[in-house]
């Protein structure tokens, strides 16, 4: 989508200001973007005026012929407009006007960075591009010129007002501008693919805000696309409730891969629900308040409504499993409202043994839901979502549990997996049949299995490095680690590195924190406790000046309480409950005051997949922090922490280099 207005320096001085004030607002109008207001025509008149000013001075105007402007450039994944984009031969100049404002406030600073990383990361033709962005607050006092270097294509921000805008322009572009290289193509800018990667929750607040998964999410060539993998369940869907049947569909995936974004563009699509949403249900009680929690947020800012009622609305279409459970077990003769209900990492539904322990109740989760969905008279759906490897709690089921009740107790339903599922096995070796039971109507469809990772889009095989690490393949994890380049993954064993590294990563709104296995016991004589309570909402939802969010770096989450959600920047602090020791795993527990050996192989597999969970949480990068140990501490001994440091050191995993 290009910008509302675009013309070289001269066109734009030459233009009439009321004619360009004319041309935003009918863009505007046409795009649906704007309500048109006479506040927000006042402010692309002083804009204007005060571009103008600023292009007209000597320092600038021998960059007249090389200077284009673009005004309302659209950022898609922001739902915002940039309000004026410079292209300077080849420099990118972003300006966030704040007419009247006197202060340079945070959050206005963050938002301009925050436009000027979405254009590095997801703008084609901003890639390798120098960024430099400019909060120009018109009546506030002047502040000096940043020092800091170029980071990662991103200039520091530049705090400016009315007077000095034209001085500082002319000097950021001195300073910055390439010297070499290709000028930049204004109308190719202009008419670039924008292909954002959304976090789960910024997926959410989209999505319940009436966009879809095709607006807010980027396509990757090669790869079955969370657009294909919505359309072959919504057209399952509609097939099921034409011909009045029952199914159950199976989505699976890499970690990362969008199948809860999948699952999330179901459940709102309104055409195929006639007009009354299904539900998404978790197991996962941290995803399941973050989630409710940002819609709640995000709802009332975009509405009026209150923070209470908009709570309200959001826990219609966006509960916990065992709360749906329950509304229904008790009363056998109670029908779902829900047609269609999308289940969240199914395979951790409880087994019988976990369910009668909890709640009392006999069955497992997977039978009691097919039982619930089941009475229905005519047709329902059940999309159970997959992600292998991810089992991380005693008591969960499994694959398996899904396929033993189906074929027991539920044979009239159809089945729809991709073909990664029909008699075969996930990457832990689960399957959901042993054979394809006969008289079992088994279908299959490619698009169902999401195999590459949207989470870290700079690294679309990190999840394939972390299976080899962490099946103790270190020449293969090395290998793999050359096609994830992009994504910085470094090793430190000074605590005080990884949190500085974090926060020199930390720009605009992109979360950092630290994260830890809830096994890592003995990380809290370094401050950390993994067994104290995470305020899960405002640790993920909180901005950076909250003592109580991620950025602060005091709380680790460990793998319960970031399942299924993600951060930008993360620091996995290993502890010693996973050692490798010559050609296995060693996996350990404390209890008491000292390390015991785990020899149960489910709960070994258990750990493994506590680390295959941390590992896959950042989008943008990790720093790993093994601790050095104390030689007078029994449960920190220097050489545990040494073998895992060293394991990390062959996988390919270089060492932090102090700043």
């Amino acid at each position: 989508m290009p910008a509302h207005y675009r013309a070289t320096s001269d066109e734009f001085l030459n233009d009439d200001p009321d004619r360009i004030v004319g041309r935003l607002t009918a863009q505007a109008a046409r795009a649906g973007f704007y309500q048109q207001q006479h506040a927000q025509t006042e402010a692309w008149q002083r804009q204007i005026d005060c571009l103008r000013r600023a292009l007209q001075t000597p320092e600038l105007k021998g960059k007249a012929e090389s200077c284009h402007v673009l005004l309302e450039y659209p950022i898609p994944r922001r739902g915002k407009r940039v309000d004026t984009v410079l292209l300077v031969d080849r420099l990118i100049l972003v300006l966030e006007f704040k007419c009247g404002a006197t202060q340079y406030a945070r959050d206005a600073i963050e938002q301009v960075e925050d436009y000027c990383l979405d254009l590095r990361d997801f703008h084609e033709q901003s890639a390798g591009r120098v960024l430099v962005p400019f909060l120009v607050c018109t009546q506030a006092s002047e502040k000096e010129v940043p020092s800091e270097a170029v980071a990662d294509w991103v200039a520091p921000t530049w705090l400016v007002y009315r007077e000095n805008l034209a001085a500082r322009l002319a000097f950021a572009i001195a300073r910055y501008e390439p010297q070499h290289g290709e000028a930049i193509d204004a109308e190719r800018w202009d008419q670039s693919s924008y292909n954002p990667t959304p976090t789960i929750i910024e997926s959410a607040q989209a999505l319940y805000a009436g966009q879809n998964v095709q607006e807010i999410s980027r396509c990757h060539a090669g790869a079955y696309n969370l657009g294909q993998t919505s359309n072959a369940v919504i057209e399952a869907i509609s097939r099921a409730r034409l011909e009045g049947e029952k199914l159950i569909c199976f989505i699976t995936g890499v970690p990362g891969a969008g199948k809860t974004l999948a699952g999330l563009n179901i459940v709102h699509n309104h055409d195929l629900h006639e007009g009354d949403l299904g539900v998404f249900l978790s197991g996962n009680g941290p995803l399941v308040k973050v989630l409710r929690e940002a819609l709640a947020r995000d709802h009332a800012e975009r509405t009026g409504m209150t923070k209470s009622e908009a709570r309200r609305r959001v826990s219609t279409f966006i509960q916990n499993v065992h709360r749906f459970i329950d509304a229904y077990y008790a009363e056998p003769s109670k029908v779902p409202v829900d047609r269609v209900v999308i289940f969240d990492e199914a395979q951790r539904a409880w087994n019988a043994d976990q369910s009668r322990r909890k709640f009392n109740r006999p069955f497992a989760e997977a039978e009691i839901m097919l039982e619930v969905m089941d009475r229905h008279s005519d047709w329902a759906v059940i999309v159970a979502l997959i992600g292998g490897g991810q089992e991380i709690n005693s008591g969960e089921a499994g694959l398996e549990e899904w396929g033993r009740v189906i074929e027991r107790k539920f044979g009239h339903w159809e089945v729809l997996v991709s073909p990664e599922l029909k008699a075969g096995a996930d990457r832990d070796g689960s399957r959901l049949f042993a054979d394809v039971p006969t008289g079992l109507t088994v279908n299959e469809d490619p698009s169902l299995h999401l195999s590459v990772n949207l989470r870290s889009y700079r690294a679309e095989a990190l999840s394939q490095f972390v299976a080899h690490l962490l099946d103790l393949a270190p020449d293969s994890a090395r290998q793999m680690l050359s096609r994830i380049a992009a994504y910085p993954l470094v090793l430190t064993r000074d605590l005080r590195e990884a949190r500085a590294w974090l926060k020199q990563k930390q720009r605009g709104s992109r979360r950092i924190g630290l994260m830890a296995s809830s096994g890592a016991r003995r990380l809290r004589a370094y401050g950390l406790d993994v067994q104290s309570r995470l305020d899960v909402e405002n640790w993920f939802l909180n901005p950076p000046d909250d003592v109580r969010s991620s950025f602060f770096l005091e709380t680790p989450a460990t793998e319960f309480g970031i399942q299924g959600l993600e951060l930008d920047w993360t620091c996995l602090c290993w502890g010693g409950d996973l050692v490798p020791h010559r050609d296995r795993w060693e996996c350990r527990s404390f209890r008491g005051t000292k390390w015991q050996a785990v020899r149960n192989e489910t709960i070994q597999r258990y750990i493994v997949n506590k680390y295959r969970v941390l590992l896959t949480r950042a989008r943008e990068g990790t720093v790993i922090w093994v601790p050095g140990g104390d030689p007078t501490d029994p449960t920190r001994a220097p050489c545990v922490y040494d073998s895992i440091a060293d394991y990390l050191t062959r996988c390919g995993i270089e060492l932090l280099r102090p700043s």
